[in-house]
Protein backbone atom coordinates (compact mmCIF):
# COMPACT_ATOMS: atom_id res chain seq x y z
CA UNK A 1 0.00 0.00 0.00
CA UNK A 2 1.43 3.54 -0.90
CA UNK A 3 1.14 6.14 1.46
CA UNK A 4 1.72 9.62 0.36
CA UNK A 5 2.50 12.23 2.30
CA UNK A 6 -0.44 15.03 2.70
CA UNK A 7 1.95 18.04 1.15
CA UNK A 8 2.18 15.61 -1.91
CA UNK A 9 -1.60 14.76 -1.90
CA UNK A 10 -2.05 18.74 -2.03
CA UNK A 11 0.56 19.14 -5.06
CA UNK A 12 -1.34 15.84 -6.33
CA UNK A 13 -4.76 17.71 -5.98
CA UNK A 14 -4.03 20.46 -7.58
CA UNK A 15 -2.72 19.09 -10.75
CA UNK A 16 -5.22 15.59 -11.17
CA UNK A 17 -7.34 17.39 -13.85
CA UNK A 18 -4.61 16.37 -16.30
CA UNK A 19 -4.75 12.62 -15.68
CA UNK A 20 -8.15 12.42 -16.77
CA UNK A 21 -9.94 12.56 -20.31
CA UNK A 22 -11.83 15.40 -21.02
CA UNK A 23 -15.68 15.12 -21.41
CA UNK A 24 -15.27 14.99 -25.07
CA UNK A 25 -12.11 12.69 -25.35
CA UNK A 26 -14.35 10.26 -23.06
CA UNK A 27 -16.90 10.21 -25.54
CA UNK A 28 -14.83 10.15 -28.53
CA UNK A 29 -12.74 7.08 -27.25
CA UNK A 30 -16.48 5.75 -26.16
CA UNK A 31 -17.54 5.62 -29.50
CA UNK A 32 -14.03 4.44 -31.23
CA UNK A 33 -14.40 1.14 -29.32
CA UNK A 34 -17.40 0.51 -28.66
CA UNK A 35 -18.10 -2.27 -31.27
CA UNK A 36 -14.89 -3.91 -29.66
CA UNK A 37 -15.58 -4.24 -26.28
CA UNK A 38 -15.90 -7.27 -24.57
CA UNK A 39 -17.96 -9.24 -27.30
CA UNK A 40 -18.54 -12.18 -25.13
CA UNK A 41 -19.80 -9.97 -21.88
CA UNK A 42 -22.62 -8.76 -24.76
CA UNK A 43 -22.92 -12.55 -25.68
CA UNK A 44 -23.19 -13.69 -22.56
CA UNK A 45 -25.76 -10.75 -21.42
CA UNK A 46 -27.50 -11.29 -24.70
CA UNK A 47 -28.46 -15.03 -23.93
CA UNK A 48 -29.30 -13.85 -20.09
CA UNK A 49 -31.90 -11.43 -21.26
CA UNK A 50 -34.66 -12.85 -22.85
CA UNK A 51 -37.30 -10.60 -20.64
CA UNK A 52 -35.60 -7.60 -19.09
CA UNK A 53 -38.26 -7.49 -16.41
CA UNK A 54 -36.88 -11.07 -15.16
CA UNK A 55 -33.26 -9.69 -15.27
CA UNK A 56 -32.15 -8.79 -11.56
CA UNK A 57 -28.85 -7.98 -10.52
CA UNK A 58 -27.44 -9.01 -6.80
CA UNK A 59 -25.36 -6.43 -5.24
CA UNK A 60 -23.99 -7.16 -1.83
CA UNK A 61 -24.25 -4.40 0.53
CA UNK A 62 -21.05 -3.35 2.09
CA UNK A 63 -19.79 -6.52 0.57
CA UNK A 64 -21.42 -9.64 2.40
CA UNK A 65 -22.16 -7.85 5.45
CA UNK A 66 -24.69 -10.48 7.56
CA UNK A 67 -21.73 -12.61 6.99
CA UNK A 68 -18.49 -10.38 7.32
CA UNK A 69 -17.88 -7.07 8.93
CA UNK A 70 -19.30 -4.29 6.75
CA UNK A 71 -17.14 -2.63 4.44
CA UNK A 72 -13.72 -5.06 5.00
CA UNK A 73 -11.88 -7.37 2.95
CA UNK A 74 -13.63 -10.08 4.52
CA UNK A 75 -16.53 -8.89 3.66
CA UNK A 76 -15.48 -8.87 -0.22
CA UNK A 77 -14.36 -12.44 0.63
CA UNK A 78 -17.75 -13.46 2.12
CA UNK A 79 -19.18 -12.17 -1.09
CA UNK A 80 -17.21 -14.08 -3.50
CA UNK A 81 -17.27 -17.18 -1.61
CA UNK A 82 -21.05 -17.28 -2.12
CA UNK A 83 -20.69 -16.62 -5.82
CA UNK A 84 -21.76 -12.59 -6.12
CA UNK A 85 -20.36 -11.02 -8.49
CA UNK A 86 -21.50 -7.28 -7.11
CA UNK A 87 -19.74 -5.58 -3.65
CA UNK A 88 -20.75 -2.30 -2.60
CA UNK A 89 -18.77 0.02 -0.48
CA UNK A 90 -18.30 3.12 0.80
CA UNK A 91 -15.84 6.07 0.46
CA UNK A 92 -14.32 8.56 2.39
CA UNK A 93 -11.07 10.46 3.35
CA UNK A 94 -8.35 10.08 6.02
CA UNK A 95 -7.40 13.74 7.99
CA UNK A 96 -4.00 13.48 5.91
CA UNK A 97 -5.83 12.42 2.83
CA UNK A 98 -6.46 9.32 2.07
CA UNK A 99 -9.09 7.51 0.98
CA UNK A 100 -10.40 4.18 3.30
CA UNK A 101 -13.38 2.30 3.20
CA UNK A 102 -15.90 2.57 5.87
CA UNK A 103 -19.43 3.59 5.97
CA UNK A 104 -20.11 5.96 9.25
CA UNK A 105 -18.47 9.30 9.09
CA UNK A 106 -17.42 7.96 12.77
CA UNK A 107 -15.07 5.34 13.49
CA UNK A 108 -16.63 4.02 16.72
CA UNK A 109 -19.63 1.92 16.05
CA UNK A 110 -17.33 -0.52 13.79
CA UNK A 111 -13.74 -0.21 15.33
CA UNK A 112 -12.25 -0.40 18.92
CA UNK A 113 -11.49 3.26 18.70
CA UNK A 114 -12.91 4.43 21.88
CA UNK A 115 -10.30 1.74 23.58
CA UNK A 116 -7.18 2.81 21.05
CA UNK A 117 -8.15 7.00 21.44
CA UNK A 118 -10.02 7.53 24.42
CA UNK A 119 -9.65 11.30 24.25
CA UNK A 120 -10.69 11.79 20.71
CA UNK A 121 -14.48 11.59 21.01
CA UNK A 122 -16.74 12.10 18.72
CA UNK A 123 -14.05 10.00 16.71
CA UNK A 124 -14.68 11.82 13.71
CA UNK A 125 -12.78 10.15 10.27
CA UNK A 126 -11.60 13.15 9.04
CA UNK A 127 -10.02 13.83 12.28
CA UNK A 128 -7.79 10.72 12.48
CA UNK A 129 -4.36 9.95 9.96
CA UNK A 130 -4.39 6.43 8.14
CA UNK A 131 -1.65 5.29 10.46
CA UNK A 132 -3.81 6.26 13.46
CA UNK A 133 -7.29 4.59 11.56
CA UNK A 134 -4.90 1.44 10.41
CA UNK A 135 -3.92 1.09 14.07
CA UNK A 136 -7.42 -0.13 15.15
CA UNK A 137 -9.52 -3.55 15.13
CA UNK A 138 -12.73 -3.49 12.50
CA UNK A 139 -13.56 -6.69 12.81
CA UNK A 140 -14.14 -7.79 16.47
CA UNK A 141 -17.98 -6.18 17.24
CA UNK A 142 -18.97 -8.18 14.30
CA UNK A 143 -17.49 -11.50 15.70
CA UNK A 144 -14.77 -12.87 17.92
CA UNK A 145 -13.34 -14.73 14.68
CA UNK A 146 -12.47 -11.23 12.78
CA UNK A 147 -10.50 -10.22 15.32
CA UNK A 148 -7.91 -8.05 13.90
CA UNK A 149 -9.45 -7.29 10.09
CA UNK A 150 -8.38 -3.73 9.29
CA UNK A 151 -9.75 -0.59 7.87
CA UNK A 152 -9.19 -1.21 4.24
CA UNK A 153 -7.85 1.97 2.05
CA UNK A 154 -9.72 2.36 -1.44
CA UNK A 155 -6.48 0.99 -3.23
CA UNK A 156 -6.61 -2.45 -1.09
CA UNK A 157 -10.00 -3.17 -1.36
CA UNK A 158 -9.91 -2.47 -5.58
CA UNK A 159 -7.00 -4.82 -5.62
CA UNK A 160 -9.13 -7.22 -3.58
CA UNK A 161 -12.59 -7.04 -5.70
CA UNK A 162 -10.25 -7.18 -8.68
CA UNK A 163 -8.34 -10.47 -7.40
CA UNK A 164 -11.89 -12.17 -6.71
CA UNK A 165 -13.08 -11.07 -10.40
CA UNK A 166 -15.76 -9.24 -9.08
CA UNK A 167 -17.29 -6.38 -9.82
CA UNK A 168 -17.76 -2.96 -7.83
CA UNK A 169 -20.79 -0.27 -7.00
CA UNK A 170 -18.81 2.38 -5.25
CA UNK A 171 -20.39 4.88 -2.89
CA UNK A 172 -19.06 8.30 -1.98
CA UNK A 173 -20.45 8.76 0.95
CA UNK A 174 -20.66 12.27 2.72
CA UNK A 175 -18.88 14.18 -0.13
CA UNK A 176 -19.78 17.60 1.22
CA UNK A 177 -17.67 16.45 3.94
CA UNK A 178 -14.25 16.13 1.63
CA UNK A 179 -14.18 18.65 -0.81
CA UNK A 180 -12.61 17.31 -4.34
CA UNK A 181 -13.29 13.58 -3.38
CA UNK A 182 -14.90 12.75 -6.69
CA UNK A 183 -11.76 13.91 -8.56
CA UNK A 184 -9.28 12.13 -6.34
CA UNK A 185 -12.07 8.93 -5.87
CA UNK A 186 -11.24 8.48 -9.79
CA UNK A 187 -7.55 9.25 -9.88
CA UNK A 188 -7.04 6.27 -7.42
CA UNK A 189 -9.68 4.33 -9.78
CA UNK A 190 -7.26 4.93 -12.89
CA UNK A 191 -4.37 3.97 -10.69
CA UNK A 192 -5.25 0.90 -10.02
CA UNK A 193 -6.88 0.32 -14.06
CA UNK A 194 -10.21 0.46 -12.92
CA UNK A 195 -11.07 3.63 -15.55
CA UNK A 196 -10.20 1.29 -18.49
CA UNK A 197 -12.33 0.32 -20.97
CA UNK A 198 -13.62 -3.24 -19.52
CA UNK A 199 -14.15 -2.08 -16.12
CA UNK A 200 -15.98 0.88 -17.35
CA UNK A 201 -18.02 -0.87 -19.59
CA UNK A 202 -18.90 -3.71 -17.12
CA UNK A 203 -17.39 -3.61 -13.75
CA UNK A 204 -17.90 -0.37 -12.33
CA UNK A 205 -20.67 1.99 -10.65
CA UNK A 206 -20.30 5.16 -8.88
CA UNK A 207 -23.19 6.35 -7.03
CA UNK A 208 -23.58 9.41 -3.81
CA UNK A 209 -26.64 10.61 -2.15
CA UNK A 210 -25.12 13.82 -3.37
CA UNK A 211 -26.27 15.05 -6.72
CA UNK A 212 -23.32 17.32 -7.15
CA UNK A 213 -21.20 14.66 -6.44
CA UNK A 214 -22.80 12.47 -8.83
CA UNK A 215 -22.93 15.30 -11.49
CA UNK A 216 -19.13 15.88 -10.55
CA UNK A 217 -18.02 12.44 -11.63
CA UNK A 218 -20.04 12.59 -14.82
CA UNK A 219 -18.78 15.70 -16.09
CA UNK A 220 -15.14 14.47 -14.72
CA UNK A 221 -15.54 11.27 -16.56
CA UNK A 222 -18.71 10.46 -18.93
CA UNK A 223 -18.21 7.34 -19.84
CA UNK A 224 -18.18 5.93 -16.12
CA UNK A 225 -21.66 4.60 -15.31
CA UNK A 226 -23.15 6.76 -12.74
CA UNK A 227 -26.32 6.35 -9.86
CA UNK A 228 -27.92 8.52 -7.46
CA UNK A 229 -29.06 7.89 -4.13
CA UNK A 230 -32.36 8.18 -3.44
CA UNK A 231 -36.44 8.67 -4.52
CA UNK A 232 -36.62 11.65 -6.81
CA UNK A 233 -39.98 12.95 -7.33
CA UNK A 234 -40.87 11.91 -11.37
CA UNK A 235 -41.29 15.15 -12.54
CA UNK A 236 -37.66 16.04 -11.58
CA UNK A 237 -36.12 12.72 -13.51
CA UNK A 238 -34.73 14.62 -16.13
CA UNK A 239 -32.82 16.80 -14.68
CA UNK A 240 -31.47 13.74 -12.65
CA UNK A 241 -30.93 11.75 -16.51
CA UNK A 242 -28.47 14.66 -17.10
CA UNK A 243 -25.93 12.99 -15.50
CA UNK A 244 -26.63 9.46 -13.78
CA UNK A 245 -27.50 6.17 -15.56
CA UNK A 246 -29.47 4.62 -12.25
CA UNK A 247 -31.87 6.04 -9.39
CA UNK A 248 -31.28 3.73 -6.74
CA UNK A 249 -34.04 4.13 -4.15
CA UNK A 250 -34.79 2.64 -0.79
CA UNK A 251 -37.01 -0.18 -1.55
CA UNK A 252 -39.62 0.94 1.24
CA UNK A 253 -40.10 4.24 -0.96
CA UNK A 254 -41.40 2.87 -4.20
CA UNK A 255 -44.14 0.56 -6.39
CA UNK A 256 -44.33 -0.76 -9.61
CA UNK A 257 -45.70 2.59 -10.66
CA UNK A 258 -42.74 4.79 -9.68
CA UNK A 259 -40.52 2.02 -11.38
CA UNK A 260 -42.12 1.85 -14.60
CA UNK A 261 -42.10 5.51 -14.18
CA UNK A 262 -38.48 5.84 -13.87
CA UNK A 263 -37.69 3.60 -16.82
CA UNK A 264 -39.83 5.61 -19.26
CA UNK A 265 -36.76 8.39 -18.75
CA UNK A 266 -33.30 7.90 -20.35
CA UNK A 267 -30.27 7.75 -18.46
CA UNK A 268 -27.04 9.96 -18.96
CA UNK A 269 -26.08 7.49 -21.46
CA UNK A 270 -29.43 7.17 -23.68
CA UNK A 271 -30.58 4.01 -22.12
CA UNK A 272 -33.56 3.54 -19.74
CA UNK A 273 -32.70 4.54 -16.08
CA UNK A 274 -32.29 1.51 -14.05
CA UNK A 275 -33.20 1.18 -10.55
CA UNK A 276 -31.22 -0.77 -8.35
CA UNK A 277 -33.53 -0.87 -4.88
CA UNK A 278 -31.73 -1.25 -1.09
CA UNK A 279 -31.18 -2.80 1.57
CA UNK A 280 -33.91 -5.84 0.93
CA UNK A 281 -32.58 -8.74 3.35
CA UNK A 282 -35.50 -11.23 3.12
CA UNK A 283 -36.33 -13.82 0.29
CA UNK A 284 -40.27 -12.45 0.14
CA UNK A 285 -39.76 -8.59 0.08
CA UNK A 286 -36.59 -9.52 -2.38
CA UNK A 287 -38.72 -11.28 -4.84
CA UNK A 288 -42.04 -8.21 -4.35
CA UNK A 289 -39.48 -5.91 -5.07
CA UNK A 290 -37.99 -8.20 -7.93
CA UNK A 291 -41.84 -7.71 -8.86
CA UNK A 292 -42.18 -4.17 -9.44
CA UNK A 293 -39.16 -4.56 -12.23
CA UNK A 294 -36.23 -2.93 -10.45
CA UNK A 295 -32.78 -3.97 -12.54
CA UNK A 296 -30.95 -4.39 -8.87
CA UNK A 297 -30.88 -5.22 -5.28
CA UNK A 298 -29.19 -4.14 -2.79
CA UNK A 299 -28.53 -6.86 0.42
CA UNK A 300 -26.77 -7.44 3.37
CA UNK A 301 -28.10 -11.43 2.53
CA UNK A 302 -27.16 -11.60 -1.17
CA UNK A 303 -27.11 -15.81 -1.20
CA UNK A 304 -30.69 -15.65 0.17
CA UNK A 305 -32.47 -12.81 -2.32
CA UNK A 306 -30.19 -14.16 -5.26
CA UNK A 307 -31.52 -17.91 -4.63
CA UNK A 308 -35.16 -16.21 -3.83
CA UNK A 309 -35.14 -14.87 -7.36
CA UNK A 310 -33.71 -17.23 -8.78
CA UNK A 311 -36.97 -19.54 -7.65
CA UNK A 312 -39.30 -16.91 -8.44
CA UNK A 313 -37.64 -17.45 -12.26
CA UNK A 314 -35.75 -14.21 -12.64
CA UNK A 315 -31.90 -14.07 -14.21
CA UNK A 316 -29.37 -12.97 -11.80
CA UNK A 317 -26.44 -11.86 -13.97
CA UNK A 318 -23.28 -10.44 -12.68
CA UNK A 319 -23.31 -7.48 -14.70
CA UNK A 320 -25.86 -5.05 -15.89
CA UNK A 321 -26.14 -3.53 -19.29
CA UNK A 322 -23.17 -1.62 -20.53
CA UNK A 323 -23.04 1.49 -21.25
CA UNK A 324 -22.90 3.15 -24.16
Amino acid sequence: MRIRPAAALTGALIGMSALFLSPAAARAEQADHVDRVDHLDHANDADQVTDQSRHTVTVAHRGASAYAPENTLAAVDAADDLGITWVENDVQRTKDGELIVMHDTTLNRTTDVEEVFPDRAPWKISDFTLDEIQQLDAGSWFSPKFAGEGVPTLEDYLDRVEHNHQKLLLELKAPELYPDIERQTLRELRRAGWLDRRHVQHKLIVQSFGADAVKQVHDLRPDVKTGFLGTPAVEDLETYAEFADQINPSYKTIDADYVDAVHEVDGAHGRPFEVYAWTVNDAQTAVDVAHMGVNGIITNNPDVVRDALEDAGYEVPGAPAAVS
